[in-house]
This record gives C-alpha cells, structure tokens and sequence, in this order.
C-alpha cells in the first residue's frame, strides 16, 4: 500500500471521503516527512503542529466535501488570517492579515486543511529564499513558487498553491519533478494574494498526479464543470518558439521524444510557428511586468528601498527606463497576439513547448531563466508542466502543454492523456 505521505491527492481525498483514512492521520504522516525533510529542503516558512492536528481533528468530527481535509500548502504572498503572510520580505516580518485571501477561504469552505505556508521568493520576484531543490540539494527548485514546488515534490503535502507572473509555477514544477499548472489569467481567484503585476498575476496548483488539478481548481471556484471525453488522441502543434535555441540539448531532447511517442500513440502532430506579431513579444512581456511590479512595490521602495534585494531595484530601473508608449505598445501586441491565437487553437487542440531550458542549474543564487513560460503568460493561456524526462545528471525535465484561453478544463483532459502515455519512462 502507497505510503499516506505519497498519496496524490485524488487517491487521498477518495479514501478520506471513504473514511477509510483520516485527516489527522494523513495530517500526521505529512508532518512527520516535513520533520525527516524540512532541516536539509526548507520549503516552509510557516507550520504549526499543534494547529495542524488541532484543525485536523475538526475536519475529522464534521468531514466537508469536496476535500474532506486534504492538507494543502500555501505559498506565502497568499494571504492567511491564522498565519503569518511575509511575502518572502524581511519587511513584513511577523504580518499578520485580518482576512483570508479568497482562494484560501474557498479551499477551507471545501474542506481542505491548511497546512502551512511555503517559501516564496522576495515579493515573487527573483531574489531566492532558503529553499534547496528535494532532487539535488545544491541545486535550485526555480521560483517564485519555491516552496509550494519542493514541498510537493518531496512528499511533503499533497499538493499546494502558487503564482505566476513569468514561470513562477511552470518553471519550478519542471525543476522538481511534478505536475504545475498555471490557469488561464482570472481563471482563479487573486483577491488576497500580494501583486507583483496585476495584468500577468495568475493563481495555480502543484501536484502529482493530473487528476489533482480539476479537484483544487474546483474547489477553489466553487463549482464543478464537467470534464469532457475525449473522442480520441489529440491535434497537437509542437511549437518551439524562437526562443528554441536557448534550451539545451537535453530539454529539446525531452520535447521532440516525447512528441514522438505521442505521434506512435495516435495523436496528430504538426509543427507550427507563430506568426511575425510574436516577435518581441517575450521582451514586451518585460516590460510590462516591471512596470507594473515598479507600481506595486512603490511604497516599499520609497519606505524601505535598503530592505529590497538587488534583483528588484534592477527591475525598478528597467521599468523607469521603459516609456509610457512603450508599456502601451507591449499591452497592445499582447492582445494583437491573443487574438492571433484563435486560428492556431482552431486546428490544434494543444501545444506542446519546452517548461525550462533544462534541469534545476546548479546554485542557489538564482532560480532559473523563465524563457519558456513568459509569452505563455503574457498571451493569458493555461498551461501544465508535465514530468515527463530527465536529463543528464538525473535531475527532472518537464514539458508544458498549452491550451486555448478558457479551456481549462479541456487542457487538463488533453494533460492527462498525453502524461499517462509519457509517465511510464519518467
């Protein structure tokens, strides 16, 4: 029988429901992993024992559909009215919110119990915090969503929450070795979670197994939408971007295999190319996350600019380098590009591209280049990293696969297709 800290979180959820486990009991055997782990991996920044099993012990006197107090993570720019929220800054050290962010409230509505929270890079941006990648130590678990990525991958909780305004779950989902999926921009809720780039912020899950996402998702929304059937494999367009060249050879390796096994297991497969408006698009994405990461960070870098890391004051200045026109311009090619999208997802139903240029660098001064992720961001799309290779020092290597805008729950059907028929050879 799977060890109750490797269960998914479906498989828990199903026997919670069953009552064939309990919450304190999973509760108990995530705890004990976090104790075994946590000293060499530091993924949390929050936990509380005691509070964990407390909670856990409620659920277990009232169970709550639809998550029957699976334990989940939260990363630490989402705020907790029980838990301190810091932002991955030492200037809101000890913060204390009065309320739950709204995705965190759903999760607790549905039954989920709240584990802790997870460690988040400086204000989600790109200034590491203490986290170590659970497959190599020296090297990073990518970012923001340092943590919550870790955590997941190390057996510590079943899934956890994220965000993403560059790759910061697709990125570092990639690196761990799980499952990330970013939703369509709006798609979750982001009231209550601290902004970096309100125009690109989008809210996500980490898990193990692609059952996991519609459970969350759907818990978070508070409504159910049923999953279509799929008539048979998919269309699918590998599309390389010309940002191709700078994954190595290992990533580009993973994708073309895989896009071969897919095509030997009946999908369609054709290689297409986005049109000459995506040109650019990646450095327009730039600008207008540090335009708007400039606006949302005002007040800390006019109170506390010596409390802010490097990376961030660098972003400051890019954004005071880049004209109101051209902030303008970037929004402009971006719905230009959107619009450009509809044809490409009229004759494939998926698109397969690189998560990250290759396995985890190693070091722990930086967490990663999101070449791969930003357009994706930038175009509003849903995207899930699959586990699907390794390169060659061991270490995971995922591959993204994108759906059309608002088709969420199509994506994950195509994921769960394309991943139990890649999966074996992980």
């Amino acid at each position: 029988m799977t060890a109750l800290h490797q269960l998914a979180a479906a498989e828990a959820v199903g026997l919670l429901s069953r009552r064939e486990i309990s919450s304190e009991e999973l509760a108990r055997a995530c705890l004990n992993r976090i104790n075994s782990r946590e000293a060499a991996l530091g993924a949390w920044q929050f936990i509380d024992p005691e509070q964990v099993l407390a909670r856990a012990r409620a659920l277990d006197s009232k169970p709550t559909g639809p998550l029957f107090g699976l334990p989940i993570a939260i990363k630490d720019i989402i705020e907790t009215a029980d838990m301190p929220s810091e932002y991955g800054s030492s200037i809101y050290r000890g913060h204390r919110p009065l309320a739950d962010a709204e995705c965190v409230a759903a999760l607790r509505r549905s039954g989920a119990l709240i584990l802790g929270k997870t460690v988040t890079t400086e204000f989600a941006y790109f200034t590491p915090g203490k986290t170590r990648n659970p497959h190599h130590p020296d090297h990073t678990p990518g970012g923001s969503s340092s943590g919550s990525a870790a955590a997941v991958a190390a057996f510590m909780v079943p899934a956890s929450l994220g965000t993403q305004t560059a790759g910061s779950i697709i990125r570092p989902a990639s690196f761990c070795g799980v499952l990330g999926y970013k939703p369509t921009f709006g798609e979750l809720p982001m009231a209550g979670i601290r902004p970096l780039a309100p125009s690109l912020d989008t809210l996500g899950i980490f898990a193990r197994s692609v059952s996991d996402l519609p459970l969350i998702s759907q818990a978070i929304r508070g409504k159910q939408r049923p999953l279509p059937i799929l008539r048979g494999p998919p269309r699918i367009g590998l599309c390389r971007t010309e940002q191709w060249p700078l994954a190595d050879p290992d990533s580009q390796r993973v994708v073309l295999e895989s896009v071969a096994r897919l095509r030997d297991a009946g999908a369609h497969v054709e290689e297409i190319e986005l049109g000459d408006s995506f040109h650019g698009l990646f450095e327009a994405q730039r600008r207008v996350m540090a335009v708007e990461a400039s606006q949302a960070l005002k007040l800390e870098r006019e109170r506390h600019p010596d409390a802010l890391g490097r990376k961030l004051h660098e972003l400051f200045e890019e954004a005071d380098a880049c004209s109101p026109e051209a902030y303008r311009s970037a929004l402009r090619q971006a719905e230009e590009c959107r619009r450009q999208m509809l044809p490409i997802f009229a004759k494939h139903e998926v698109l397969i591209t690189p998560s990250a240029p290759g396995e985890a660098p190693a070091g722990l001064e930086a967490t990663g280049d999101p070449v791969f992720n930003r357009i994706w961001t930038m175009l509003h799309l849903p995207c899930i990293s699959l586990p699907v290779g390794k390169g060659r020092k061991g270490l995971p290597i995922g591959i993204q696969a994108v759906g059309e805008a608002g088709g969420d729950v199509r994506l994950q059907v195509f994921a769960d297709w394309i991943h139990s028929r890649l999966a074996a050879t992980a």
